[in-house]
């Protein structure tokens, strides 16, 4: 990495998952019930599909129900690999989006050296999966991407902002713990970890569910540095 910053340090990150994907498994479906509008995710893909030729491989990390993003990147022609922590999430993906396909993994799966191997990628999609990680692990993560990535591919990226860190918050009746940043520090979370920011969008979201507050959510496109 540009940086010198290393992706194998995950062995000194306490990676605690319990509970995380059995709550999304529990979601379920009403997770694009309760946030039926993602019109920067769209954004972010038609920038992606703009941007790519047809028959180009993109990896959708935390996929979810593999709507929209993993059926849009997939109707535009691209070849589209998602992976998510949920066994739920993972199959109700392959059965909204069969010209895709799905694994059930977690990102430190795919790091250098890692038990999972899925190949190099033109780009690599992660909308508020990284936010379900605690702040020592993202930069860990940043690195996988970009070691998952051709060089020069594309990353389109989206957080909330907020100053948290492993934050458990009421989610549709379940509990997750979150992280985020401010605006400027994302930047250069992003940046440190060998990325150009090329394009910056956000949305002020208000949920459809009484439990989820309004969110300021920020959306990176990105290119991977030399």
């Amino acid at each position: 990495m540009s940086n010198g910053t290393s992706v194998t340090g995950y062995e000194n990150v306490r990676r605690d998952r319990t509970g995380q994907a059995e709550a999304f498994d529990a979601i379920g479906d009403r997770y694009d019930e309760a946030f039926p509008y993602k019109d920067g995710q769209l954004a972010a893909g038609e920038w992606l599909t703009g941007a790519l030729p047809p028959g180009s491989r993109v990896l959708d990390l935390g996929c979810g129900t593999g709507l929209p993003t993993a059926r849009q990147l997939t109707e535009a022609g691209m070849r589209v690999v998602g992976v998510d922590l949920s066994a739920g999430m993972v199959r109700l993906a392959g059965q909204y989006v069969p010209g895709a396909a799905f694994h059930q993994l977690d990102i430190a799966d795919l790091r250098p050296g890692g038990p999972q191997d899925l190949g190099r990628f033109d780009a690599v999609t992660a909308f508020f999966s990284l936010l379900m990680l605690g702040r020592a692990e993202i930069p860990l993560a940043l690195g996988t991407i970009r070691h998952l990535l051709v060089p020069g591919g594309l990353f389109a990226l989206s957080m909330v902002e907020a100053d948290v860190d492993d934050f458990a918050i009421p989610f549709l009746h379940s509990t997750i713990r979150v992280s985020g940043y401010l605006r400027d520090e994302l930047h250069q979370v992003v940046e440190a970890a060998g990325f150009e920011i090329i394009g910056e969008s956000s949305y002020t979201y208000a949920p459809a569910t009484s439990d989820v507050p309004p969110e300021e959510q920020i959306f990176l496109h990105c290119r991977r540095g030399d």
